[in-house]
């Protein structure tokens, strides 16, 4: 986890904007910044991208690559930057990814804001 643009109160301030996200919806997109750095001369971004449908909580591990977004990546709104859920790839591999729900979701979140 890089700390040269966000400290770690940046990341839990991020953190707890995303899940924030999935609390509105019964069906929505967030992600999780798991390492970034200045995204006006890095490339990538590493997060968690959380996909919600219903009480469940889709998770998985991804690469935001900077050049190829037709919008500027946003910092504030990272989720802005997620592909929509697939739980295959362009060539037919299952992706991986972990189930949650948002009772967790929700619990986690409280732990956050102490």
């Amino acid at each position: 986890m890089s700390l040269t643009f966000w400290n770690a109160d940046g990341y839990r301030a991020s953190w707890r904007d995303a899940l924030a996200v999935l609390g509105q919806r019964d069906n929505a997109t967030s992600c999780l910044v798991s390492s970034i750095t200045d995204p006006s001369t890095s490339n990538f971004v590493f997060c968690w991208p959380l996909y919600r449908n219903g009480e469940d909580v889709f998770v998985q591990n991804a690469v935001i690559f900077l050049e190829d977004l037709t919008e500027s990546f946003d910092p504030a709104r990272p989720w802005r930057s997620v592909y929509p859920h697939a739980s295959v790839d362009e060539d037919g591999n299952r992706i991986s990814e972990w189930l949650t729900d948002m009772s967790q979701v929700r619990s986690f979140l409280d732990t956050m804001e102490v």
